[in-house]
């Protein structure tokens, strides 16, 4: 079977370069830079002893509060076989904890601990410098400038459901 591949010539090509004109070029930058910020928020987050998916969760939790496993996977993009180990992971350290969901007995809420929110504020202290380290070719205001476009990318509908 093959794809239905238009042929012909194209000055458009997505290269991955800068000043690439294809129609893949802002995703294939935004990819790049999340690659980018992902490793900066890694070496932040080693010293303390998590991952970046272990914090993806910690930080819905303290944006959200007790929140079912089905939730904290759509919210953080991830599986429900995947986002059980990581609250599995949390758990063990003493940084989240599942409690019963009222009214239904299958369902469990995952709740941040005390530790977790104390964590949570190390990483932001940890990561500052990083952070400045990742806009630091932008100029003044720049870097709320990105932050703005890239929330509007990101979320469209603003946070309306």
């Amino acid at each position: 079977m093959t794809a239905d591949i238009p042929h012909g010539t194209s000055d458009s090509r997505a290269t991955n370069r800068s000043g690439d004109a294809s129609p893949f070029a802002l995703g294939l930058l935004l990819r790049r830079t999340h690659w980018r910020a992902a490793a900066v928020m890694t070496e932040a987050l080693r010293p303390l002893g998590i991952e970046l998916r272990h914090f993806a969760v910690l930080i819905v939790l303290v944006d959200r509060g007790p929140t079912v496993q089905r939730d904290l996977a759509a919210a953080t993009g991830s599986d429900k076989a995947g986002i059980m180990r990581v609250v599995d992971d949390l758990e063990r350290r003493g940084l989240a904890v599942r409690k019963a969901v009222p009214g239904d007995r299958r369902v469990r809420a995952v709740e941040i601990t005390p530790q977790g929110v104390e964590l949570v504020d190390a990483a932001h202290v940890a990561a500052e410098p990083l952070g400045e380290r990742l806009v630091a070719e932008l100029g003044p205001g720049e870097p709320e400038q990105l932050t703005d476009l890239l929330t509007r990318v990101a979320d469209p509908a603003g946070g309306e459901a």
